[in-house]
């Protein structure tokens, strides 16, 4: 499978817009000196957005599978960085909210499990230089 991608400078400083399919994304880092506010995330910040993605969508598939009755899930990272270039993440750690009456924790727990074991691409290729972990809370609603 070949997935296609393109940035675009647009300025000022390091302002790119990202494109993938037809869904667009706005990078930004202010230069040293610079004085702008960031209009759009940094890369790293969007491979920790990636990653909390694609483990949300795994989570939320796998309980509506198993017929949990959640309303909401929230997916949040923390993530710590290498101090010398590249400076790669080297710690995650995730924490799930779901939210919902009568959800089974052991339901979260495995769906959870499921995700970062075995369906998840992005923690897959995280792992390769960062310990993930995880927690999870459920809040009744």
């Amino acid at each position: 499978m070949t997935t296609k991608a393109q940035v675009t400078w647009v300025g000022p400083g390091l302002r790119l817009v990202g494109e993938a399919r037809d869904a667009v994304i706005v990078l930004d880092h202010t230069l040293e000196g610079e004085e702008r506010p960031e209009t759009g995330l940094r890369p790293m910040e969007a491979v920790l957005v990636g990653l909390c993605g694609c483990t949300a969508m795994d989570v939320v598939s796998i309980l509506q599978k198993k017929r949990q009755p959640f309303t909401g899930l929230e997916v949040h990272a923390t993530a710590e960085r290498a101090d010398d270039h590249p400076k790669v993440y080297t710690q995650i750690h995730l924490e799930y909210v779901v939210k919902g009456k009568g959800v089974d924790p052991q339901a979260v727990e495995r769906a959870i499990e499921l995700s970062q074991s075995k369906y998840c691409s992005v923690s897959a290729m995280l792992s390769k230089t960062a310990t993930i972990t995880t927690s999870y809370r459920i809040e009744e609603d």
